[in-house]
């Protein structure tokens, strides 16, 4: 099955035309610039950040209506696939029915953003962020610089302007995610065709479609060749079939095509002018970029400067959030480090996040049918880590197409709310103690391994202060009394005096402390699923 690289790139210099902005202003004199060292130099992470701990997302849109996990728009154009084959079966071949088909499907009928947002704030979330555009290329709010947006499409609202009311009104700081950047090398599949079968060779949806066949039909006006880039995706040199490609796209996922698209500029001006005006339209306090390091090369320091610049002009203080991942040290003194589904297996110098998701980032239906949801216990542990070592944790709970979430994420909710209401002094404006914590579990740095980690224990203790006090929050509860080593009457972590004990959620509590540690009688009965002691006392903490 040959490709043939001509017709990949034919249509660059023409949506390059179609899709470009107006050049956008430099920053002010004495402002922000568009490089690394500026950033590095005039940023502090804001304590808001560093207080909050805990944040919901909502990572939804159009791949929720088949309910079939992540990744669903790329992987329904490759044969063999699972998502091709559920594809075919349930909604049809996509010559005929392509992902674009989802956005009038996506109506979000039943979605009740101000009753999320009680139930995300009593689960105890400080901060939450919604999920601007996917790398389907859909903009989720009232986008001035792209047609195929919300409001002209799909549910026909403003999905983050809704979402940034909502948090406000509930005293939360408001986040938008923009993953947008990798929408150009991602649809490459949507230019595909079968390798096989009654269709070999016969072109997906994305490759055939031009705006004059939208008259008569749902998306006339609109131009599929900017909603899915145009046919002038990077093929690198050697490969010449649509497999090919695909296996070196996953090959290099971790790379994740970082650098402008080299035939189409117009691509980036669009894409700068879109975050703009996102950041400008709603004044976010975060925005996370799916991105190692910045998007699209110098466009994403443009954009990062524009937000600071702006941030500082209003606000007076330059007290937002900015993460990207894997990032060099002067990086992290410009933006925030993000961990995708990973660990630290270190207390960091500088504040950071871990972003996770209790199923698929799009909705699973096979997760719920196989109770496959991380528990309420899992999402605690991991914020009770993350915290100790200087992080922040933003958790995703997957909606529905309609807007919904199920019977069983609300359980995980309510139990995350049940341990929060208890526990909550030990992990809000807390900061981390000289060590992040004690046990045999060890963590192994980076992103994408959450899966491979073994179970926490109960001697996984971990800590943190506030007030001048410390907190010791041992992952489960242990059989017998609590031994917290790293508070042994002599050690490298033993200074301080211990003159009270104390369980949150229960009381004063029994202890002595002895060269193997300092030994705490919990009672039997159990306020939360897993405890926090209260340990004061001179020079602790």
């Amino acid at each position: 099955m040959s490709l043939n690289r001509r017709d990949l790139l034919n249509l660059g210099a023409g949506l390059a035309a179609a899709t470009a902005a107006p050049a956008l202003a430099a920053p002010r004199k004495g402002g922000f610039q568009p490089s690394w060292e500026s950033l590095a130099q005039g940023y502090k992470v804001p304590d808001w950040f560093r207080d909050a701990k805990l944040g919901i997302w909502s990572h939804w849109g159009p791949q929720c209506v088949p309910e079939y996990g992540d990744w669903y728009g790329r992987q329904m154009y490759i044969q063999g696939n699972g998502v091709y084959e559920h594809h075919v079966k349930t909604y049809g071949h996509p010559t005929t029915f392509g992902f674009m088909e989802f956005i009038p499907r996506w109506k979000a009928q039943n979605w009740d953003p101000d009753g999320l947002m009680k139930k995300y704030q009593a689960a105890g979330a400080k901060y939450f962020m919604s999920m601007a555009n996917h790398h389907d290329n859909l903009d989720m709010f009232a986008s001035r610089h792209h047609a195929w947006n919300t409001l002209r499409v799909g549910p026909g609202r403003d999905i983050v302007g809704t979402w940034e009311q909502v948090a406000r009104r509930h005293g939360m700081r408001f986040g938008v995610s923009n993953h947008s950047a990798h929408a150009w090398h991602w649809w490459q599949t949507a230019y595909g065709y079968d390798a096989e079968g009654p269709l070999k060779g016969r072109r997906y949806d994305a490759f055939r479609l031009t705006k004059a066949d939208g008259k008569g039909k749902w998306w006339q006006g609109l131009d599929p060749q900017q909603l899915y880039t145009g046919r002038n995706m990077l093929i690198p040199d050697g490969i010449d079939s649509i497999a090919a490609a695909n296996a070196w796209h996953d090959k290099h996922d971790g790379e994740w095509l970082e650098t402008p698209p080299p035939n189409n500029p117009g691509f980036v001006q669009s894409w700068l002018a879109r975050q703009n005006d996102l950041v400008d339209r709603y004044r976010p306090d975060m925005v996370y970029f799916d991105n190692y390091t910045l998007p699209l090369g110098q466009a994403g320091l443009a954009a990062t400067a524009h937000y600071y610049n702006q941030a500082l002009a209003a606000r007076g203080a330059t007290d937002v959030v900015v993460t990207g991942k894997k990032l060099s040290p002067l990086q992290r003194r410009g933006i925030v480090e993000d961990v995708e589904r990973g660990f630290s297996d270190r207390l960091r110098p500088e504040p950071w996040q871990t972003d996770t998701c209790i199923g698929n980032w799009h909705y699973d239906r096979g997760l719920y049918d196989r109770d496959g949801y991380k528990s309420a216990r899992d999402v605690i542990q991991r914020l009770i880590d993350v915290v100790s070592k200087n992080g922040c944790l933003m958790v995703s709970i997957p909606q529905r197409g309609d807007g919904t979430i199920d019977d069983k994420e609300e359980k995980v909710l309510e139990g995350m709310a049940g341990w929060i209401a208890v526990n909550g002094p030990a992990i809000y404006a807390s900061r981390p103690w000289r060590i992040y914590g004690e046990g045999p579990t060890k963590l192994v740095e980076g992103m994408q391994n959450e899966g491979d980690a073994k179970p926490f224990e109960a001697a996984d203790i971990r800590f943190t202060t506030k007030g001048g006090d410390l907190f010791a929050l041992p992952m489960a509860w242990p059989t017998g009394e609590l031994v917290i080593q790293s508070l042994a009457a002599s050690g490298p972590t033993s200074a301080g005096q211990v003159r009270r004990v104390e369980l949150l959620g229960g009381g004063e509590l029994a202890f002595k402390r002895d060269d193997n540690g300092l030994h705490v009688a919990l009672p039997e009965a159990r306020p939360a699923f897993t405890p926090v002691v209260r340990i004061s006392g001179p020079g602790l903490a």
